[in-house]
């Protein structure tokens, strides 16, 4: 006879693996690993996680959407996401495109996040770089796998960023990270982020998985009304601790519109495609 440990387990106790359901074409990813858990894998490895009209707009249904008391968003392959998908800018109208991509629909995918009733964790399987970060940001928390980089290139692309992005960094790293950040455009690896306050974890990369599951199970066992409760008094505190006069946001959405008509910026999108220094020209 074979030792017990070697028998078929019965049809009703084998393992499987959760189940993946397809969005955007395959580049999201859904399955439920653990009760009250949901995660969302951004599975976009041909354009390193890059964020596309259809991966955010059905990432801002899906989560608007979601029965579940933890949501656990991540990536594949080395890149959790390398922001907007800049590759894909209609050359005949520029900066429209432009616009069109950065307001809407990665506002909405960010607002649905922020808006989700329960936790999110971020589980940063890869480098996460312009709205790749802030999309992790708008999570509650986050956790990362040693040797990953984190950046906000703007700086080198001749981009003004949003008012209401710079102050979701000032709210989790402070004013001086932020400025080292955006003014120097440079990526900083997973330890430095967590010295920052970028992430609140740093992980061996093989535990990745493990840690952000454990969390998120942690986390969908407490008492649903505390982690719906604190998280909505959370949001609120943020949401009216930096309340602008209204002049003064339409002045600052402006000044972020204006910078998509310049020839800086085309400039700057057409460098990072060509992988070369940009030539600035102040306009």
């Amino acid at each position: 006879m074979a030792p017990a440990s070697d028998e078929a387990e019965p049809e009703g106790e084998r393992r499987t693996e959760p189940e993946l359901e397809a969005l955007a074409s395959g580049k999201l990813l859904l399955d439920r690993p653990a009760p009250g858990v949901v995660r969302l894998r951004i599975d976009n490895r041909a354009r390193r996680g890059a964020l596309d009209h259809e991966l955010l707009d059905a990432l801002a249904q899906i989560v608007s959407g979601l029965e579940a008391r933890a949501l656990i968003l991540t990536g594949t392959g080395p890149v959790f996401s390398a922001g907007y998908d800049l590759g894909n800018l209609e050359d005949g109208n520029f900066a429209e495109s432009a616009e069109r991509l950065v307001a809407h629909p990665f506002h909405d995918a960010i607002e649905a996040l922020e808006a989700f009733e329960f936790p999110v964790v971020a589980a940063l399987n890869g480098h996460a770089i312009g709205g790749g970060l802030e999309l992790a940001l708008a999570c509650d928390i986050r956790i990362a796998s040693s040797g990953i980089r984190l950046g906000m290139p703007p700086a080198k692309l001749g981009l003004v960023y949003s008012h209401t992005g710079l102050c979701k960094f000032i709210e989790v790293c402070g004013v001086a990270n932020t400025a080292e950040l955006f003014h120097l455009g440079r990526y900083v690896q997973a330890d430095r982020g967590l010295q920052m306050g970028l992430v609140n974890q740093v992980v061996e990369p093989e535990e990745l998985e493990e840690a952000s599951l454990s969390i998120g199970a942690e986390i969908a066992a407490n008492a649903p009304l505390s982690l719906s409760g604190n998280k909505r008094i959370m949001r609120a505190l943020r949401d009216h601790a930096y309340g602008l006069p209204e002049e003064l946001e339409r002045e600052l959405v402006e000044l972020r519109e204006s910078c998509f008509r310049t020839e800086d910026f085309r400039e700057g999108v057409a460098a990072f495609g060509e992988k070369r220094p940009p030539e600035w020209r102040g306009r």
